[in-house]
């Protein structure tokens, strides 16, 4: 129990926005692997379900470097931001390669779909009030 604990308390040092948006993430993730799943079998439900998982990781540790950040200017509330956007980018990249290099099943439309879907969700942050 204690893992659980720890991981709880690391999300709730996250803004309400970053957790209401990873919230979302994983629930449009589970839908569409299911709906994968009984529209074409497992290896399309296991492709959503990567693509998806891609995403909520990459946002996930965008969203603790940008929590780790102590800006006091513009200047370095902007530098937080971009190094959150890169760090997002990067880890994004890195999985989405390793996944289309090691995993000769993936169904690419539906993997990159659902990666898509999950990531323009991770945009509505902005739009999700803190109280």
């Amino acid at each position: 129990m204690l893992g659980a604990e720890r991981t709880n308390a690391m999300l709730r040092h996250l803004g309400k926005p970053i957790r209401t948006v990873l919230h979302w993430q994983l629930a449009a993730t589970a839908a569409m692997t299911i709906a994968a799943a009984l529209l074409a079998g497992a290896q399309t439900a296991v492709s959503a379900a990567a693509g998806g998982s891609v995403s909520v990781v990459a946002g996930l540790a965008s969203a603790f470097v940008a929590s780790r950040s102590d800006a006091k200017s513009a200047g370095e509330i902007l530098f937080g931001a971009l190094r959150a956007e890169a760090v997002k980018l990067g880890i994004a990249v890195l999985l989405l390669w390793l996944v289309l290099a090691n995993y000769a099943e993936v169904v690419v439309g539906v993997f990159v779909a659902a990666f898509i879907v999950t990531m323009l969700i991770f945009a509505m942050a902005f739009f999700v009030r803190e109280y």
